[in-house]
């Protein structure tokens, strides 16, 4: 009887592959050849899956979007009532989920470092959707954004902020903070990453209990 396979498994798996290459070697060398011998498939079996380099990228992009904003939105419904919490849990609350825009470990630094390439090589490369890269610019300050917003109305931030100024301040903020950490991650650890955020973060928040 013929192994079945998990279609949406094997998607997920041929992503991480890609990502994995796309870390070490670069967009340049994420072959579909390379992907499937890192994935542990053959080449036959990973066209089936996506037909060229183009469509497997277009579809790493997509997923890795959908997981950034899927963990920052469990992180969000797991917190519940933010009225009950006191001003230290609300401000920790919203450095927590901001930070998972941020390279702080392995699995986030290699998407920021994927996604880095990917945006950099759509500018320039017709072949690349570089409507992603938008996407990916206008769905992370609609994150950013909403963060705020349920700051600001649990009163966990200063009264006379402007919540489009802080917006674009805080999204720029992240963009640095992350590019930095994956390009030179002698000169800024994650640690230091963390701290640069809560700092910006404390400038922001009432004062008091």
């Amino acid at each position: 009887m013929p192994k079945q396979v998990d279609p949406v498994a094997r998607r997920a798996d041929v992503v991480d592959a890609l990502f994995r290459v796309v870390f070490r070697e670069g967009l340049q060398r994420a072959s579909l050849r390379a992907v499937a011998d890192e994935a542990g498939l053959n080449i036959g079996s990973l066209r089936h899956y996506f037909a060229n380099q183009q469509e497997l990228m277009g579809f790493a992009m997509r997923a890795m979007l959908d997981r950034v904003s899927g963990r920052l939105m469990r992180r969000i419904d797991e917190a519940g009532d933010v009225g009950a919490l006191t001003l230290e849990q609300r401000r920790r609350l919203s450095l927590d989920l901001l930070a998972e825009l941020l390279p702080l470990d392995e699995t986030r630094r290699v998407e920021v470092a994927v996604f880095v390439d990917f945006v950099t090589a759509a500018r320039t490369h017709p072949a690349i959707d570089a409507g992603l890269a938008r996407e990916a610019a206008v769905g992370a300050r609609a994150l950013v954004r909403r963060i705020l917003r349920r700051a600001m109305d649990s009163e966990t931030l200063r009264p006379d902020l402007d919540l489009d100024v802080e917006t674009e301040r805080l999204s720029s903020l992240i963009d640095g903070l992350s590019l930095n950490t994956v390009l030179y991650p002698d000169l800024l650890s994650p640690e230091a990453c963390l701290d640069v955020l809560r700092d910006h973060l404390d400038g922001l928040t009432r004062q008091g209990s």
